[in-house]
């Protein structure tokens, strides 16, 4: 599934909250002072779900003039657009501000909202209309449907429902592979839980339990606890709005502006390479060492500009430049960032970044503008995505590629973590590397084989994890295998069940027979406890009619881990295999073997049970039998 942001923005008192609510049903006015003066000072956060399943996170970003600071840390996030016009009022200054920061931040669809428009005749409406179509000309919104909407009597908000609906499912997919990275835009302290930051998470996945750091200031954490949603979750994904409980950290130890990020993978500098847009309708000239205001996600810093290849930049050019800053900024190569003019403050420029980490530059030098070139278009690495495209799976090392570039391992360290940066390569093993286009082209097989499993069987949870392996690595070591298909977890592609693989999106449906049978199955076997009765007798429990549905529902429990089968004749249920897991596990912890009467005796059962066990573990290689007695072979699994 596609995670989607929908960002409102607009002129203060356009009605922007008041629309989400009623698309949501969420008041995204969450601060007192919100509620007193009618205006978003915070950012808000509502989601919007439709009945396919579809669901996407709205960000409520102000429109006051003086707190558009805010407006730019909620934009940072946005994939898509909501630009709002009141009827009554139409463009305003911020609206138009607005627009243009959504243009330098590289958002690329989104539409026009009219609201209000109960409070205006038809001719105004209309005449509102062709004014807006003038003024988004040249813009992502140019073509974009305009609908106007009454958020008080409801009229048209079913249509704007819709066309959201079709762009979020036309919405680019984001690429999970890059190191996962959550610019902060709000820390506070929950009583019993600690530290908790909230942001949108604009690149990879996080994982309850991952190590992580807080950039640019470096202090180590690891993630407690991750809510989307106001829902707990294990894994969160890019495009989604989250909240993230920290160990290890103080409220004030992080501050608005920093980033949660995976340990070493972005850098910290004082200096960025970027292509430097000045506005179309700016009323300034960006001058050679002028003083400005930098917003990258939602930090803000003071910084110098140094135009590389001339004096002056005037409004609707663009060219080369070289911010410093006298703060550490944490950015990544291709970020975009938005410059505002010192005083008054407004909005003159911004761009992107060609290098988070560069040297000082000396002015009007061509081999300096000749590397940026280069950067912009992205050709750095071409050789080095090259040979690890042509190597496949195999998985190289930087020595590997090395060698087969002809170069010094140290010349291919920087091209592959640029690349990795980029989700351009993944570093799947320790220091062991696949292309892009080669885990596309794994995905593509897999999704195809494991969607030719689930037709087959609509009430299995998933493949085998060994017949997973061997139609989609057939010639690959397992901890190859192990390690493309946790990738593929890991992007939110597939889904591993006991020891299964479905795919990320695949449900089982049972017919309302087979829901109550499955709730019997359920309750015998866990009323059953070790000394379950055989499988036949359950199934004879059934009556005629429901012989065959009887069978595939205790297949169906078996496969999503709810029943563990020993043999084909005993089946317990997970709990119950787990407490016998846990007696094992304790006794091996003690002594290097076991024989079936210590084992027997550990579980208080007959030995019957407890040899069915035994051969269960020898089968899984959790032990291995040596004469009448067993030991552990490659152990228990987490």
């Amino acid at each position: 599934m596609n995670h989607v942001i929908i960002g409102t923005a607009g002129h203060v008192d356009h009605g922007k909250t008041l629309l989400i609510k009623a698309l949501t049903g969420i008041d995204t006015d969450r601060l007192q002072e919100e509620k007193k003066r009618g205006i978003t000072i915070e950012l808000g956060f509502a989601h919007l779900d439709w009945p396919d399943g579809t669901q996407a996170g709205i960000v409520d970003v102000p429109g006051h003039e003086k707190f558009i600071k805010n407006m730019l840390a909620g934009a940072g996030g946005i994939d898509l657009a909501m630009l709002i016009v009141a009827a009554d009022d139409g463009f305003m200054p911020q609206t138009l501000e607005h627009l243009d920061i959504l243009t330098l931040l590289g958002i690329k669809d989104g539409l026009v909202v009219i609201t209000k428009c109960d409070v205006v005749d038809p001719e105004w409406l209309e005449m509102m209309q062709e004014e807006i179509h003038q003024r988004v000309e040249g813009t992502f919104l140019e073509g974009k449907p305009i609908i106007p909407v009454s958020a008080y009597t409801g009229q048209n908000i079913d249509v704007l429902r819709e066309e959201l609906h079709k762009m979020v499912l036309r919405a680019g997919q984001k690429n999970m592979r890059v190191p996962f990275r959550l610019p902060v835009d709000r820390v506070f302290s929950v009583d019993g839980f600690g530290t908790v930051v909230t942001g949108t998470l604009i690149e990879g996945t996080m994982h309850e339990g991952d190590l992580a750091e807080m950039v640019p200031s470096g202090a180590a954490t690891r993630i407690r606890n991750l809510q989307v949603h106001g829902k707990d979750v294990e894994t969160a994904y890019a495009g989604q709005r989250v909240a993230v409980n920290l160990a290890g950290l103080k409220k004030t130890d992080i501050q608005r502006g920093d980033a949660v990020a995976k340990p070493g993978s972005v850098r910290i500098s004082r200096m960025l390479d970027v292509r430097l847009q000045n506005l179309r309708d700016s009323h300034r000239v960006i001058q050679n060492d002028m003083q400005v205001h930098l917003y990258h996600g939602a930090a803000v810093l003071m910084a110098k500009v140094v135009l590389l290849d001339r004096d002056s930049l005037n409004p609707g050019e663009s060219c080369y430049a070289q911010l410093r800053m006298q703060e550490n900024i944490a950015a990544k190569t291709g970020d975009h960032f938005v410059i505002r003019f010192l005083s008054p403050l407004e909005t003159i420029g911004g761009g992107v970044i060609l290098d988070d980490s560069p040297q000082r530059h000396k002015r009007n030098v061509p081999a300096v503008l000749e590397a940026l070139k280069i950067r912009e278009t992205g050709s750095g690495g071409d050789r080095v995505i090259q040979v690890l495209t042509e190597l496949g799976t195999e998985l190289p090392t930087v020595e590997k590629l090395a060698q087969k570039l002809h170069m010094e391992p140290s010349d291919v360290e920087e091209p592959i973590r640029e690349l990795c940066a980029r989700g351009e390569a993944v570093e799947v093993l320790e220091g062991r590397y696949v292309s892009s286009s080669v885990m596309d082209k794994i995905w593509t097989a897999c999704q195809e084989i494991l969607a030719g499993y689930h037709k087959q069987n609509p009430l299995h949870a998933g493949m085998k994890e060994a017949e997973v392996r061997q139609k989609c690595f057939r010639n690959l070591d397992q901890t190859a295998a192990d390690a493309l298909l946790r990738e593929l977890r890991s992007e939110g592609k597939i889904r591993r069940v006991s020891d299964r693989y479905a795919l990320a999106d695949f449900e089982i449906h049972f017919t309302k027979r087979q829901n109550n049978i499955k709730d019997r199955l359920v309750q015998t076997y866990r009323k059953a406890g070790i000394e379950s009765p055989s499988t036949d007798d359950v199934l004879a429990s059934f009556a005629t009619n429901e012989k065959i549905d009887s069978k595939m529902v205790l297949e169906s429990l078996v496969t999503d881990g709810t029943l563990v089968m020993l043999n084909p004749q005993i089946c317990w249920y997970k709990d119950v295999y787990a407490e016998a897991c846990r007696v094992t596990r304790e006794h091996f912890e003690k002594e290097e073997t076991l024989v079936l009467g210590q084992l027997r005796d550990l579980l208080n059962t007959s030995r019957k049970y407890a040899l069915a066990l035994l051969d269960y573990y020898d089968k899984n290689r959790i032990t291995k039998k040596d004469g009448d007695i067993r030991r552990l072979y490659q152990g228990f699994p987490e």
